[in-house]
């Protein structure tokens, strides 16, 4: 099997340098329905990421809001309100599990009719 970093530089639109990206703490595929969202900010877009990077570790995520924001580069009030952009736009379901206890998050990739339509028109493959 042929190491990532070859694959990737016959293509010469990716440098790889001193890492694997594999083995380097993984990766994170976020759907394009998502990251081609134009209701959703770029902060709200970085949380589903990093939300679904937690996810595919354990097929679950709970993270605190300070972590999240650790990770994001950003403060909790920003991560309070990008996550509510999720939640408006369905993206993400939260439960609460109680005082002092994380939230359980579900991940939701929705694609509507629109949206698919819209993408195919403005980003070629």
């Amino acid at each position: 099997m042929e190491h990532i970093g070859a694959a990737l530089a016959k293509y010469e639109r990716i440098i790889l340098e001193g890492f694997d990206p594999v083995s380097a703490h993984g990766f994170t595929q976020v759907p394009n329905v998502v990251l081609r969202d134009t209701r959703l900010s770029p902060g709200a877009k970085l949380c589903y990421a990093l939300l679904l990077s937690y996810a595919w570790q354990k097929d679950s995520c709970f993270p605190g809001q300070e972590t999240l924001a650790e990770d994001a580069g950003a403060s909790r009030r920003s991560i309070v309100r990008f996550m509510k952009e999720l939640e408006q736009s369905g993206y993400l379901e939260k439960k609460r599990r109680g005082l002092g206890k994380t939230n359980v998050y579900t991940l939701h990739s929705r694609v509507e009719q629109s949206q698919v339509k819209g993408n195919k028109e403005h980003h070629p493959a």
